[in-house]
């Protein structure tokens, strides 16, 4: 198994998984501030990322190296998060100039290039996810509110023979608008079949769509724990969600569509004592608070400290079952 994550700087780490050891292969050195997005490609092994500089990279395994090709982007603020379409023709970036990059590749002129999604978002976009047909793309901002547009560029897109189809629209045009949270929009996901989309928002709900389009059908799920950041389909009925409370929490979807929340996939320790729970939250030294969140963790049955920031599936692209995935917070990855 061979991952890559950024260590909250400009770099990014590639790590191999030997005999219950990681090995660090690569280095990848070319942003000048904090990458805030990366995505690797399964079929043509590229990675793309994208950092506070304004720019994005493509990376192309060369021999024994990787080798980067700058992405002019055209941002006059960060971009903040990237992502790869599933025929991996395309990439849309997200930024905190209010607008979503279309990246691709021109073939005739050996690089590539971007188009722009703009004045459609009041702030910024903090998150992307491709439909499975390779056109709809779905976003989320911190002006609250969840999106969907039409991505269809010509001469990289192929038509569908069905009328009303995405490819019929306009390239920018906006299918589908709600404003479920009032509150800051995080992660957001589609299942296998693109029949429904997930996403979460800083109000400790989760929001399923259905039959996304001029009428869809929408439900949110109220939950008592911190909010979640970040969403997972693992099947068409079973999502995972991830966030502030450092644990994986479980939802799934009864035989008549409607969702609920299951169970956290580790469980908490409860206090023993207020005296405990105020030295854990001021800290009389750095050596105590670290053995404290190292016993909570392991007492939970959860590996993270802090909050999760992102899951990403560990399958074969177009697998209908996620059966493992990867998590990673703001201080650790797993």
């Amino acid at each position: 198994m061979v991952v890559a994550f950024c260590p909250n700087n400009n770099e990014v780490h590639i790590y191999k998984s030997s005999q219950d050891q990681w090995e660090r292969l690569h280095v990848l050195e070319k942003h000048d501030q904090i990458v805030s997005g990366i995505d690797w490609s399964s079929k043509s092994n590229k990675i793309v990322t994208v950092s506070h500089d304004r720019n994005s990279y493509v990376w192309t395994l060369e021999g024994s190296e990787w080798v980067p090709t700058l992405v002019i982007l055209r941002l006059n603020r960060a971009a903040l998060c990237v992502q790869w379409s599933p025929k991996e023709n395309k990439f849309a970036v997200g930024s905190g100039a209010k607008t979503v990059c279309m990246c691709y590749y021109e073939q005739e002129n050996n690089w590539w290039v971007s188009k722009l999604i703009r004045k459609r978002h009041e702030s910024s976009v903090t998150n992307v996810a491709w439909h499975p047909n390779n056109i709809l793309l779905a976003t989320t901002s911190t002006d609250g509110k969840y999106r969907v547009f039409s991505t269809f560029i010509k001469g990289v897109d192929t038509k569908d023979s069905k009328a009303g189809s995405p490819a019929e629209s306009k390239f920018g045009e906006q299918i589908l608008q709600l404003d479920l949270s009032y509150s800051w929009t995080f992660g957001v996901k589609w299942s296998p079949s693109g029949n429904t989309l997930a996403y979460v928002g800083h109000s400790s709900m989760i929001y399923f769509v259905d039959d996304v389009g001029p009428s869809p059908l929408a439900q949110s799920v109220a939950f008592r724990d911190l909010p979640l950041r970040d969403v997972l389909f693992i099947s068409e009925k079973i999502v995972i969600g991830v966030g502030y409370d450092s644990n994986p929490m479980v939802f799934a979807a009864d035989d008549t569509g409607i969702w609920s929340f299951i169970r956290h996939i580790g469980e908490k320790k409860e206090e023993s004592s207020g005296a405990k729970a105020f030295t854990k939250f001021y800290g009389q030294s750095k050596a105590a608070t670290a053995n404290e969140a190292s016993e909570t963790s392991k007492s939970r049955g959860g590996v993270h400290d802090n909050c999760i920031i992102s899951i990403v599936p560990l399958s074969k692209a177009g697998s209908p079952k996620v059966m493992r995935f990867s998590t990673s917070g703001s201080l650790s990855s797993y």
